[in-house]
């Protein structure tokens, strides 16, 4: 308990600056914590509970942060439930806000959907694009509301094509750009379904850097052990000579070495450069059951 006061007490100052996480519990590393996380995603404190808590903990929880400079609304998740309901604990929470992250900003959907548009543990992902994108026509596959290609973009992208089959993640994608200042005439926004597209994907290459962030499982349209290499076995067609690949996944259930031979396999050409490490804010007890994120390099 004392890590989650610690976190709490980490509000001290106020609750401004960039969003980010303030209390990783379902990295293992906290017992009996397992099931709380803590976002600051500014006015506003996300908890998120992952099993059942009692109503006076909840609320000595949106009590303790509420108290602190600058938070104006407390929102409690509960992703145990069937459909991740969420419920305003505390002061006043807006649909939706803007937030900021290394200079950047990003629109965020609160209380609407299980997740809010903007995973705040692939931090140093984006900052990795953000620093490797200069010149380069980017494919950001699963795109989802575009975080990626706005980092790309920021530093220094000549184009960059957002896939993703969700029409409505890809409009919050446009608003990212547009917060952004960013040249919407370098982009593109496919709202397709991405086994259907391979055609047209590959007509508009091949890529300098290619970005793979695909949802853990998503029911009828993407499963991990059988989906993922299938979108492996495509990289060296679409990536250009010296070209790099990031690929993600943040599925507990597979780890790195899942990634690795299922690259051997499908894309021996392509040779793995490095592991980017996850935030600080995001210790992990297992590191393989975490965001794990692996760049490779043709």
């Amino acid at each position: 308990m004392d890590a989650l006061l610690t976190a709490i007490a980490a509000l001290e100052n106020g609750a401004q600056g960039d969003a980010r996480r303030l209390f990783h519990g379902r990295g293992h590393c906290y017992p009996g914590l397992e099931h709380i996380n803590l976002d600051l995603l500014p006015p506003v404190v996300l908890i998120t509970l992952y099993a059942p808590e009692s109503p006076a903990r909840i609320q000595a929880l949106v009590e303790g942060v509420a108290a602190r400079d600058g938070v104006e609304g407390v929102l409690v998740q509960h992703r145990h439930q069937p459909g991740a309901p969420t419920e305003i604990g505390w002061g006043s929470v807006p649909e939706s806000l803007v937030i900021s992250e290394q200079g950047l900003r990003y629109q965020v959907r609160l209380g609407r959907n299980q997740n809010s548009g903007f995973f705040l543990d692939m931090a140093a992902g984006r900052q990795w694009v953000r620093e490797h994108a200069e010149r380069r026509r980017v494919l950001n596959l699963f795109a989802y509301t575009c975080a990626f290609s706005v980092a790309a973009l920021a530093g220094g992208a000549d184009a960059v094509i957002n896939l993703d089959m969700s029409n409505g993640a890809l409009a919050q994608g446009r608003e990212n750009h547009r917060l952004n200042g960013l040249d919407l005439a370098r982009v593109r926004f496919l709202g397709h379904e991405l086994f259907r597209s391979w055609g047209k994907v590959t007509k508009a290459g091949p890529y300098e850097l290619i970005i793979v962030d695909p949802p853990s499982y998503q029911p009828g349209s993407f499963a991990v052990l059988k989906d993922y290499p299938r979108v492996m076995g495509r990289m060296e067609r679409l990536l250009a000579p010296g070209g790099d690949l990031l690929l993600c996944l943040n599925d507990p259930g597979r780890d790195t070495a899942f990634l690795r031979q299922q690259m051997a396999e499908r894309a021996p050409t392509l040779q793995l450069v490095e592991r980017i490490d996850n935030p600080p804010a995001f210790p992990e007890l297992d590191p393989e059951r975490s965001l794990k994120v692996l760049h490779y390099r043709r």
